[in-house]
């Protein structure tokens, strides 16, 4: 997620612990994601979707986190 941005990530997951609960809650979900599309796990089309929104809003929370600290930080 947001690889361009690896280094301030780094920096969140350890100064911010909701950060990192983002963060990993994405992962997680984009695991399973995964697994459920290939077929390693069964889900409904609404679960999935679900799923897929979720992760996107999640992403969407991290991004916004990574730009505040962009600014406060003027890089």
């Amino acid at each position: 997620m947001l690889h361009e941005y690896r280094d301030i990530i780094s920096k969140l997951k350890v100064d911010n612990a909701h950060f990192a609960k983002i963060f990993e809650k994405h992962n997680d979900l984009d695991q399973k994601i995964t697994d459920i599309t290939e077929g390693r796990e069964h889900a409904s089309d609404l679960e999935l979707e679900a799923m897929k929104k979720e992760k996107l809003h999640l992403k969407d929370e991290a991004y916004a986190m990574i730009m505040a600290y962009k600014k406060e930080h003027n890089l």
